[in-house]
């Protein structure tokens, strides 16, 4: 019991600090707040274990559009399978995965501030506040860019309790 606890409060002392810190450089960067943007589970295909359908998560940002991934340009992180369109993307996401990971792991938004968690599609997506968030139809996407602020509240406010009904 007292070697369990022992490795309890030594995970405890090395992860939160470590957290602390990249919540602190994410305001520090003007960054929103990571929460369950980033550190939550992501959608993933069941057979194959690729994230967002191996569309490359960086090319969002830099190209501003939907791009499909490269399996030889693979990257494992947060339990799923990552694919870039080139080595620069790949590079620039293991250096910053918070930055680029879909928001509430790639489940819609707003499914979410219904309480339910529904995959979003890659190809349906917007960024807000440099976060990248994905729907399931473009009729979601629209309404949720009408009013964004208030419904990311509401998916994050009902989030924590949408996480724990997800089967690991």
């Amino acid at each position: 019991m007292a070697v369990r606890q022992e490795r309890k409060s030594r995970i405890v002392s090395v992860v939160f600090p470590a957290m602390l810190v990249a919540a602190l450089i994410g305001c520090w960067l003007g960054l929103a707040p990571l929460g369950a943007a980033t550190t939550e589970r992501v959608v993933t295909d069941y057979h194959t274990g690729l994230a967002i359908s191996g569309f490359d998560p960086v090319a969002y940002f830099t190209n501003s559009k939907a791009a499909v991934g490269r399996p030889d340009l693979e990257f494992r992180f947060a339990g799923a399978t990552w694919w870039f369109h080139n080595e620069g993307n790949r590079a620039e996401f293991m250096a910053h995965p918070e930055v680029y990971l879909p928001s509430f792991g790639g489940y819609d938004p707003m499914a979410l501030t219904r309480g339910v968690a529904v995959p979003g599609h890659p190809e349906v997506w917007l960024i807000i506040r440099q976060r990248l968030y994905l729907f399931r139809k473009p009729e979601t996407r629209d309404a949720f860019a009408a009013d964004s602020d208030e419904f990311i509240t509401a998916a994050e406010r009902r989030w924590p309790d949408v996480l724990r009904t997800l089967v690991p």
